[in-house]
Formats: C-alpha cells, sequence, structure tokens
C-alpha cells in the first residue's frame, strides 16, 4: 500500500469520526483495507501535521494556503513544479495534491519543506500551479 494512499485515509477518518488513539486509527485503517503498522501510523501523524486537542486527533485549523502548509509554487525546467511549505507539512501537503488527481501532475516526490510535481510537459506548468492554489484557497 502506498504511503499517500494511507495518508489520505488517515485524513478521511480523522475528518469522519473521534479517534483518540494510534491503536484506534490503525485498527480503522485495517477495517477499511489498509495495512499499517503502529511506527507508520505515528509518522504519518507526525507528516500530516495531525494534532491532538480534547484526547482526540483533529486536523490543524487552517485559513487558506499558508495556514494549511503551502507557501509558493515555482516553476523549474520543462516540467516540475517546485512547492515550499512550512517546515514539516511537505507531506500533508503532497497528500492533498495527489488526492485531487489533477490530469497534468504525473507524481509528487515530498521532504521536509518542499515538493518536486512533476508535470506532463512545460504547457501544462501554469496550469498547474493554477490548479493547485485553488485546491488550497
Amino acid at each position: 500500500m502506498l504511503k499517500n494512499t494511507r495518508q489520505q485515509k488517515i485524513l478521511s477518518l480523522i475528518q469522519a469520526r473521534p479517534i483518540g488513539t494510534q491503536a484506534d486509527l490503525k485498527s480503522y485503517l485495517e477495517r477499511a483495507g489498509v495495512p499499517a503498522t503502529q511506527s507508520s501510523v505515528s509518522r504519518d501523524l507526525e507528516e500530516l501535521g495531525v494534532l491532538k486537542h480534547k484526547g482526540r486527533y483533529t486536523l490543524p485549523r487552517s485559513s487558506g494556503a499558508a495556514a494549511r502548509g503551502l507557501l509558493s509554487l515555482d516553476l523549474a525546467g520543462d516540467a516540475l513544479v517546485v512547492a515550499h511549505t512550512e517546515p514539516g507539512l511537505a507531506s500533508a501537503v503532497a497528500v492533498q495534491i495527489d488526492a485531487a488527481a489533477i490530469a497534468e501532475i504525473v507524481g509528487t516526490i515530498a521532504g521536509e519543506d518542499a515538493i518536486f510535481i512533476a508535470v506532463t510537459n512545460r504547457k501544462m506548468q501554469r496550469t498547474v500551479v493554477r490548479k493547485v492554489w485553488e485546491i488550497f484557497e
């Protein structure tokens, strides 16, 4: 199972119901057919910026792109867009970009505070930048 798929499922589970422990989250994931270890769940929660509030996991409050982690998008080369994020939020931002299933995006690679977004060709770079900003507005 791909990490991005697991992280997307984690986000949807946390939005759908109160979850108070990593063991509960792991159990919900397994019931949904998404295998996970406790250590992968722990890493995913940290990468996604999930917080614990009043005994349950919650997504960070957001208002606008910067609050959701995305700081900038820059064109690079012939088929690449580089997204800069708040430190530690690149994975969470990449999960949201991947979940949007933008046809012009071939794939993403996330680091700590940057994401490489591969696009189909040079002509699509600006289209991808516009569509990614739309996700975070």
